[in-house]
């Protein structure tokens, strides 16, 4: 009797933790996917609001945000996007946070859309499609590895800092020699990010998390893999791109 209680007990125990660990993988893997609409969303708004201004390009409105006087506001407004969400994201609710993504990835449209002035239609295309495997094929290492990345996350932000300060002075050295260095240095330090940032965004869910809290999460979750992925974009376009004539 002793004996078969104990059997059942042992069963009742390693069902509970399966069933345990299989709702916190549901949760998880719920979790991850809202990370990756978002991103996805914002994506598509970024592109398609790129191509729209690209449309309209020979107009005053297409002129002034893409060589006119608006150009520099509106590549400059990303940047303080993202400085604003990260500070106050806390203190925002999830439909505010929602809304603050979505105006950033269109701002974000605004700002690149001079990329297809610039570059082939073929060339965005084909530098998309190279992102975008190369994005998928590390957010999902960086989803599976069992391997810790903090340390090598930390040696990957000083390189990110290092990177901006040699953007800062090639502003002024102009040299194309330079600047393809720092578009391969770009693509090598955002491609680690992104398994970084995967792992990290990973880390960062709790079960017990509400809607709330989950969903802002998601958002910021999402903000980070988004400019990994924009990052490595650019970079991949100035590298392989074919310059329109």
């Amino acid at each position: 009797m002793s004996d078969f209680d104990s059997n059942a007990t042992s069963r009742w125990g390693t069902s509970a933790a399966r069933t345990g660990e299989m709702r916190i993988d549901q949760g998880l893997r719920s979790y991850m996917l809202g990370v990756y609409n978002y991103m996805t969303t914002g994506l598509a708004l970024t592109g398609a609001v790129a191509l729209g201004i690209n449309l309209i390009a020979d107009t005053p409105l297409g002129f002034a945000i893409q060589r006119g006087p608006l150009h520099w506001i509106v590549s400059l407004a990303p940047i303080a996007f993202v400085f604003f969400f990260s500070l106050r994201i806390n203190q925002m609710a999830a439909s505010t946070a929602r809304t603050v993504f979505l105006l950033f990835s269109a701002t974000m449209g605004l700002s690149l859309s001079t990329l297809m002035t610039v570059y082939t239609g073929q060339s965005v295309a084909r530098a998309f499609f190279i992102t975008a495997a190369a994005f998928g094929s590390l957010s999902i290492y960086g989803y599976t590895t069992k391997r810790d990345l903090s340390a090598f996350g930390s040696f990957l932000v000083m390189g990110l800092f290092g990177l901006i300060i040699a953007s800062l002075v090639n502003i002024f050295m102009q040299s194309g020699t330079f600047q393809f260095a720092i578009s391969l240095l770009s693509v090598l330090i955002f491609a680690g990010l992104t398994a970084w940032d995967t792992q990290s965004i990973k880390d960062m869910y709790y079960e017990t998390d509400d809607f709330e809290v989950a969903t802002k999460k998601s958002i910021f979750g999402a903000l980070q893999l988004y400019l990994d992925f924009i990052n490595i974009f650019i970079s991949v376009l100035q590298l392989t791109g074919s310059r329109n004539d």
